[in-house]
């Protein structure tokens, strides 16, 4: 169906527009243990067994996953000193550790499983829908852990080591991976997975998950078709990724769309994309490529669409003069905790590019570029809302005015901890209205009225 028909078609008052309760359980079901990892006598033979597996095959990795585990598990019935109740565990432990990143790979295969951070060695904790778990599962110790960390780090041909202690980088997956070494994470080696979904979650999906209502939803869709310039504004964790790529999923598909990420994790659906990404400096500090440089670049390669994953420092100055010179319709994120400390944050952040510019023009630059502002954020209870969409009015006395179109209005707490709530419109039609019907795109004004 589409746009115009869903947003004529659909009558007042009726399911599409769904009713707001959350009442999900608050306790997530117990991650499971991985004992066999703090048996000594378990380490012992899986040595044992990967050593007489060596001696057979020369390159076990080369192998896919079934002929791997069929190897392993001959060698393990030949062995008598392991048990019947021990053997599938050390075969699926010497699987995830020669094809996959051992002791995490089973939270990373895990759908429910959003994040998973490793305090050290012998702490691992996930969040599982929601809630923040510790696990069974350890390394050995913490050059084991290394060793993981150096594979992990393969595929995005990042490195990090004493001298570079800290890295960002993805994994095949497209999962976000940072980590920090001793001694700057003082309690052992920090490593940090944010995960995403395989397949990309839709506007429908999140109306469905209560992120957020289906007047906003059918809104944001004729804002990113009309080419709204959008920013996706929040905390860490509060979903700005998952929100920036169903958004790009109304990006029509004749256009020409420029990616632009510190590390590549942006899941668009278009055939005709282009993926930029940052590249770190050498060990001799030459050769990294900032993102604003990439900016720069993005705007000679004949966009249709800029999307910036994250704006965090001077390259926002030039990501809003591409907004300002014929690039409309581009999407980006930004750390902020509501809209207005969001326009705060960019005009720091153009600060620093080293421009000498008044306030008054960096203002006025902001205010010309950007149309929406979609606010998410992390409630209590671990769900992720959008808790406000405001439009960039303009400037007044040297000040950046907006209005607010739709809020999250929390209602309260069940007794299980779950946030309450329903999603509201300020019955204020947009002042981008004209520039939708524009290009054929006529939003009815109860759309922005008040949900019952």
């Amino acid at each position: 169906m589409s746009l115009k028909e869903r947003i004529k078609g659909a009558p007042r008052g009726e399911a599409e527009r769904p009713s707001v309760s959350y009442r999900a359980s608050n306790t997530a079901p117990p991650m499971p243990s991985t004992p066999a990892y703090l048996s000594e006598r378990f380490l012992v033979m899986k040595e044992e067994v990967q050593n007489a597996l060596l001696a057979r095959i020369q390159n076990p990795e080369e192998l896919d996953r079934v002929q791997l585990m069929g190897e392993i598990l001959a060698l393990v019935n030949s062995n008598s000193a392991v048990s019947p109740m021990e053997k599938d565990a050390l075969a699926e432990s010497l699987v995830n550790e020669i094809l996959g990143y051992g002791p995490i790979q089973p939270l990373l295969d895990d759908i429910d499983i959003s994040e998973i951070m490793i305090n050290g060695f012998d702490q691992i904790y996930v969040e599982r829908r929601g809630q923040l778990l510790k696990t069974g599962a350890v390394f050995r110790d913490e050059a084991h852990l290394r060793a993981i960390l150096e594979k992990m780090l393969q595929f995005s041909g990042r490195r990090v080591d004493e001298s570079s202690p800290m890295v960002d980088a993805r994994l095949p997956d497209g999962s976000r991976l940072n980590a920090v070494l001793r001694p700057l994470a003082v309690s052992g080696d920090s490593v940090t997975i944010r995960k995403f979904s395989r397949d990309p979650f839709r506007s429908q999906q999140l109306v469905e998950m209560g992120t957020l209502s289906a007047n906003m939803a059918t809104f944001l869709e004729a804002a990113v078709r009309g080419k709204l310039n959008v920013v996706v504004s929040g905390g860490t964790g509060s979903g700005k990724t998952t929100t920036l790529n169903a958004l790009s999923a109304f990006i029509p598909f004749g256009e020409r769309i420029i990616t632009i990420e510190d590390a590549a994790e942006l899941q668009l659906q278009q055939d005709h994309k282009v993926t930029l990404e940052t590249r770190p400096a050498n060990i001799e500090g030459r050769g990294g490529i900032p993102m604003r440089e990439l900016v720069k670049n993005a705007l000679r390669m004949r966009p249709d669409r800029i999307i910036v994953g994250e704006v965090r420092g001077g390259e926002a100055l030039d990501m809003l003069q591409a907004m300002n010179t014929g690039h409309e319709g581009s999407l980006t994120t930004v750390h902020a905790n509501s809209p207005r400390d969001c326009l705060s944050r960019i005009e720091t952040m153009v600060l620093m590019a080293g421009v000498d510019l008044p306030l008054t023009a960096i203002r006025s630059q902001i205010a010309s570029a950007i149309d929406l502002i979609v606010q998410q954020a992390r409630l209590l209870d671990g769900s992720r809302r959008i808790v406000r969409v405001a439009e960039v009015v303009g400037m007044e006395s040297g000040v950046i005015t907006m209005q607010d179109l739709f809020e999250f209005q929390q209602t309260g707490v069940t007794e299980e901890g779950r946030v309450t709530g329903r999603f509201k419109g300020f019955g204020i039609r947009p002042r981008h209205s004209e520039r939708l019907q524009a290009v054929g795109i006529d939003l009815p004004a109860m759309l922005f009225e008040e949900a019952l």
